[in-house]
């Protein structure tokens, strides 16, 4: 099978392949599609960076989506059945999908790229929490209507507009009993893992899952391209040497990194930088990772700079603001040197340009015009 390319300005090691395992079958680069009764496999989606899912193809316009280490769904083109025999823990998504409520956030500007707004019916987030704009227009003249939050979603008006998908970020799986609801309704549960991709533009890669949902691989693999191309721009950045920490403080005074496996931390690497917590164990899986303000003190006190995720916590937009989270961080060299940056809350939906938080990072390195970024800001 097709080894998977790899980034040429990307540092880190080779990644290893992840192995999607369960729900009655194994599927990844290195094993043969999924064996589906009645079904004749014809062709693999070509993948370069996205490790978290794999896309099959099938005879008569059949596809299978293998979400890596949660589910695989099968889509059924519009006028044509399931197999009758198609294993219980598939999920079948019969086309056309064109009610779908959004329940999370970051797949919206793909579906935004793709030109399929019109296929989202409901959201999980009301106007004042997309700052995807055409998400929060829509919503002001009714084109989609709000149904609840992904936790509290309103299940009568889910089936009232005959909600054919449920698309949600893997917070719900916090929340198992609504999870259970919805599809007890026979709405199928679709968990977007983009999160979990380590290269940043694997998460972008995600906009070919969707495509092969809409049926629109072709301005999927197009749009990928240009992006793909924006940061091929960047493989010539030198790394600078300076160490960066990506942070907020939670609700409970606790620092919350980016593990080093993060699509953050290879966007740091990209950049040019060295991510402060690039050896911090962690075998939990998650993208963010809690530690003791201890810990983050002995680690941080001598990064260069400091990047405060504003995307999860918009309370900091000042040195005020981020000394009243703990006093400690009066101590730290980026404090001291005024090298402390806060994101804008709207990077973590921006996955259609994923390739400018990279390079407003890279300005921040080497401390060039900061005028033309669009994702971070320096607090005074």
């Amino acid at each position: 099978m097709m080894r998977r390319k790899m980034f040429a300005g990307y540092r880190t090691a080779v990644l290893t392949a992840i192995l999607a395992m369960g729900f009655g079958m194994m599927a990844n680069a290195e094993t043969a599609a999924p064996d589906i009764a009645g079904l004749v496999f014809d062709s693999k989606m070509e993948l370069t960076y996205a490790e978290c899912f794999d896309v099959y193809y099938y005879q008569d316009g059949y596809k299978l989506i293998d979400v890596h280490d949660s589910a695989q769904y099968l889509i059924v083109p519009e006028g044509k059945e399931a197999p009758e025999d198609v294993a219980e823990d598939i999920r079948v998504l019969q086309q056309p999908l064109d009610t779908i409520y959004m329940a999370a956030t970051s797949p919206m500007a793909l579906f935004v790229a793709l030109d399929g707004l019109d296929q989202i019916r409901l959201s999980g987030v009301d106007a004042s929490g997309w700052t995807v704009q055409e998400a929060a227009d829509a919503i002001e003249d009714g084109r989609i209507l709000f149904a609840g939050k992904y936790n509290e979603p309103d299940y009568e008006l889910l089936v009232g507009e005959d909600c054919d998908l449920a698309v949600e970020s893997t917070m719900i799986l916090h929340d198992p009993k609504v999870q259970e609801m919805i599809e007890a309704l026979d709405i199928p549960v679709f968990i977007d893992r983009s999160s979990y991709e380590s290269h940043p533009l694997g998460r972008t890669e995600w906009i070919k899952v969707y495509g092969a949902m809409l049926n629109k691989e072709d301005t999927a693999e197009s749009f990928f391209a240009e992006q793909a191309a924006v940061i091929d721009e960047m493989a010539n950045y030198e790394n600078t040497g300076k160490t960066v920490v990506f942070f907020y403080i939670n609700t409970t005074g606790s620092p919350v990194v980016r593990s080093p496996k993060d699509y953050i931390s290879s966007m740091i690497e990209i950049a040019g930088g060295k991510n402060a917590f690039a050896d911090l164990p962690d075998d939990s899986g998650k993208t963010s990772v809690q530690i003791t303000m201890e810990e983050f003190y002995n680690t941080a006190v001598d990064a260069d700079y400091l990047i405060y995720n504003g995307s999860i916590d918009a309370t900091v937009n000042s040195m005020e603001d981020l000394l009243a989270k703990d006093g400690l961080l009066a101590d730290f060299k980026a404090v001291q040197e005024g090298n402390v940056w806060v994101t804008d809350k709207s990077m973590y939906q921006a996955t259609d340009t994923i390739g400018q938080l990279m390079n407003d990072i890279h300005l921040m390195l080497t401390e060039q015009d900061a005028s033309g970024m669009r994702f971070l800001k320096k607090i005074q």
